[in-house]
């Protein structure tokens, strides 16, 4: 048997020495890192296989991002894994007949390294046909036909979303963007679209080409052709009219938030699913995407994302209180500003916001903690949460402040929430660093739903303090996306066998 969190060894590698090989080194890696993009194209678009370092995804990556993938093991696994390790695995598995799939190139990599180490005397092709077979030379598709997704709205949410599911199209086989829904507006209003699209001040450029067709209302973005549909109303929209069938529309407009609301968009031709982006009401689910995600069943039309607080705490909650238990706690969250409150003083029908978001920390209420309960259900009744609003555009923190039913050390929270983080199901949702000098703009982009700052842990017993910075933005729109594909249905055959690493 494997254990449970297998270690990382030490690369057999010899490196240059010290002075002289640092930079012959780092080219030699670079170099290993380019001859990968090509293998990674041609598995992704000839045969559906994804591939991925410790859960993050190299498709698409540029070379230095590649190298930063395998960086990010060694700091967190404190030890070595490099470019040299992995190609030749990556080369190994690029001779099987593989069916669609998702693949962790870094634990693969890791096994060989650790049964090399052990004197089996394997080698890599024998050892990654055997670990492989169970994706080997098998008819298996992840879905039966692609999905057709819809976007309701194009706000912050809905642009990163966009971008999201066109870098995870792939070949097309599983799910395609097809229709944006907007208001009607003036001419000249696609072209602005697109540009908040094609350029981001928080997120950057988007990384793709994007063709305007004006006369046809839709753009070609990496390939993909998006309708832009103009819609006041969910229920008077015929998307048959542009090809799409049985389609999942992303509702990330927020205007309606209960059934009845939602059920609009299922009056609609061509609509067999909804999922909103924020927080259900009524008895709608809220799903956190990793922790409950598995009460989603094929007859359910309408789900809810939760939202991004939400998401970020509740896979950290769920897991303090399964190992030492929870007997109750404050969340404060310490969140960036949005759309929804004033650059500068002026009416707003809620309390407080009115006053300028870019000058003045806001005092306001947040629903997260109680609707963790919606996902976690043996806490009901033990959190209770706030919120500070604060003048920064992206990236908050979740302070969760726990009173707890056994005692433990601030070594052994870090610890286990590291392992954690490279090695279990929820690998996405919960990330992890020890950087003592990071602040808020350093997890501008993480794609975990949460990241523990370990230097910040405090314990004192059976009381603890936990800091979780979490890009509210994009960490919780890959959370939507992963959400995207469990109702859709697809279904992807790993390595490791059942552990999840979309996106």
């Amino acid at each position: 048997m494997r254990p449970e969190f297998p270690l990382l060894r030490q690369s057999p590698v010899v490196r240059p020495s010290a002075d002289q090989g640092f930079f012959s080194d780092w080219k030699q890696r670079e170099a290993l890192a380019q001859e990968m993009i090509p293998i990674l194209g041609r598995l992704e678009n000839q045969k559906g296989v994804q591939v991925f370092v410790y859960g993050r995804t190299l498709s698409n990556r540029s070379v230095p991002k590649i190298m930063l993938a395998h960086r990010r093991v060694r700091e967190m696994a404190r030890n070595e894994l490099s470019e040299f390790e992995s190609h030749p695995v990556l080369v190994a598995m690029s001779k099987l007949n593989l069916c669609p799939c998702q693949i962790d190139l870094g634990k693969l990599t890791v096994g060989y390294m650790n049964q090399a180490e052990a004197g089996t005397g394997v080698d890599v092709d024998t050892w990654v046909r055997q670990e492989l077979a169970h994706l080997t030379d098998r008819p298996h598709k992840p879905i039966e036909k692609p999905v057709d997704v819809v976007l309701y709205g194009f706000g912050r949410i809905g642009r990163l979303v966009t971008r999201l599911l066109l870098e995870n199209t792939g070949n097309g086989s599983v799910m395609c963007l097809r229709a944006v829904v907007v208001r009607k507006g003036k001419e000249g209003d696609l072209l602005k679209r697109v540009n908040l699209l094609r350029n981001d001040s928080v997120h950057g450029a988007f990384e793709g080409t994007v063709r305007i067709d004006e006369p046809n209302s839709r753009i070609i973005a990496n390939g993909n052709i998006i309708h832009f549909i103009n819609g006041d109303a969910p229920d008077t929209i015929d998307y048959t009219q542009y090809g799409i069938q049985d389609a999942l529309v992303i509702d990330n407009t927020g205007k309606w938030r209960d059934e009845a609301g939602l059920s609009q968009h299922l009056k609609s031709k061509g609509v067999s699913k909804v999922m909103l982006t924020a927080p259900g009401k009524g008895s709608l689910k809220n799903i956190v995407c990793g922790i409950n995600h598995d009460m989603i069943s094929a007859e359910d039309k309408i789900v809810t994302a939760a939202s991004c607080t939400t998401n970020a705490i509740a896979p950290v909650l769920k897991l303090i209180n399964e190992r030492w238990g929870i007997v109750h706690g404050h969340v404060e969250t310490v969140h960036a500003y949005t759309n929804d409150q004033n650059l500068i003083d002026n009416f707003h029908k809620a309390d407080r916001r009115g006053r300028s978001a870019a000058l003045n920390m806001v005092l306001t209420e947040t629903g997260a903690a109680k609707a963790v309960s919606k996902a976690v259900p043996e806490l009901e009744g033990k959190l209770t949460g706030n919120a500070v609003r604060v003048p920064v555009a992206n990236v908050s923190m979740a302070i969760l402040n726990l009173t707890l039913i056994t005692s433990c050390t601030k070594d052994e929270i870090n610890e286990y929430l590291r392992k954690i983080a490279l090695h279990s199901p929820l690998q996405n949702q919960v990330g992890y660093t020890e950087s003592k000098d990071a602040v808020s703009s350093d997890f501008i982009g993480s794609r975990e739903a949460a990241i523990l700052d370990a230097t910040a842990t405090v314990c004192n017993g059976k009381n603890m303090v936990l800091y979780l910075w979490y890009d509210n933005e994009f960490g919780y729109s890959n959370q939507v996306v992963r959400m995207v594909s469990k109702m859709a249905g697809v279904n992807h055959l790993t390595y490791p066998q059942n552990e999840t690493m979309a996106s």
